[in-house]
């Protein structure tokens, strides 16, 4: 059956525009083809030969191993943070003249206390002949000890949002 020169130049042209769908099919296959290679060989590196058993095997140990170092960060992360409880965070100072008779603020009190109020009150009361130095410890912003007004102003001072 002889094929009219119409049909012939019809079936020419589908045939001429499939090769170049198949053309451009094949270049996207190339195109992704080097692009799965390529992420394969960052994945396994080169020239290793190794199976994708070992592969996995070798990636499930990586990640056994990160695994026991975020463990271990975790761990280290709880005690730093209870030992920051307990380090001294709050500072109050003052500065007084408990003496008429000497110059100057060089007299002072000191509270050094932890996040819970727990620490430490230092005062210094300067005098003209002698320095005379105390140290009562603080706990929950209390002290067992009798305080001075300015040891209580350094404890709320040390204690207050604005800090020292």
């Amino acid at each position: 059956m002889p094929l009219d020169p119409q049909a012939v130049s019809t079936l020419v042209v589908v045939l001429a525009v499939a090769v170049v769908a198949l053309v451009l099919w094949v270049a996207w296959l190339q195109r992704s083809d080097a692009l799965l290679r390529r992420r394969l060989r960052r994945l396994i590196g080169e020239g290793e030969g190794v199976g994708l058993d070992e592969l996995l095997d070798r990636q499930f140990r990586r990640l056994d191993t990160v695994a026991e170092r975020v463990e271990a960060l975790n761990r280290l992360h709880h005690e730093l943070e209870g030992l920051a409880q307990r380090s001294i965070q709050k500072v109050g100072v003052i500065r007084f003249n408990p003496f008429a008779d000497t110059g100057g603020d060089q007299s002072f009190a000191v509270a050094l206390l932890d996040a819970e109020g727990n620490g430490v009150v230092l005062s210094s009361l300067h005098g003209r002949a002698d320095t005379r130095i105390f140290a009562k410890p603080v706990v929950a912003g209390r002290s067992k000890h009798a305080l001075s007004e300015e040891e209580q102003d350094a404890i709320r001072k040390a204690l207050s949002p604005a800090g020292g």
